[in-house]
């Protein structure tokens, strides 16, 4: 398992888990995210995206598991994108898709 792998969550110090990604849009499968309801990136996120730009969304925080690159992921609810989480007995050899 990598660094990257390993990572938890800078915000809530949670572990990150692997969420599917689609392969129309990305060249890997996975990225790694936080789930934590209660993280303080995701609640303070609500209020920040309703204010800004008047919608109903927050994000979770996300790193890129093939550059390590972190970043938000948007959610329009508490479990928007928790059916894309990947069981830990799932982990596939590497994270570049290898189909076209």
């Amino acid at each position: 398992m990598s660094d990257v792998e390993r990572a938890a969550c800078p915000h809530c110090g949670a572990r990150l888990v692997r969420m599917a990604l689609p392969d129309v849009v990305y060249d890997h499968e996975y990225d790694l995210v936080c789930f934590n309801d209660e993280c303080s990136y995701y609640v303070r996120g609500w209020a920040w995206m309703e204010q800004q730009f008047g919608v109903k969304t927050s994000y979770r925080y996300r790193i890129d598991s093939r550059t390590g690159h972190a970043s938000p992921v948007a959610v329009w609810s508490p479990t928007a994108m928790r059916n894309k989480i990947l069981p830990d007995d799932d982990v596939p050899t590497g994270a570049e898709r290898t189909g076209p």
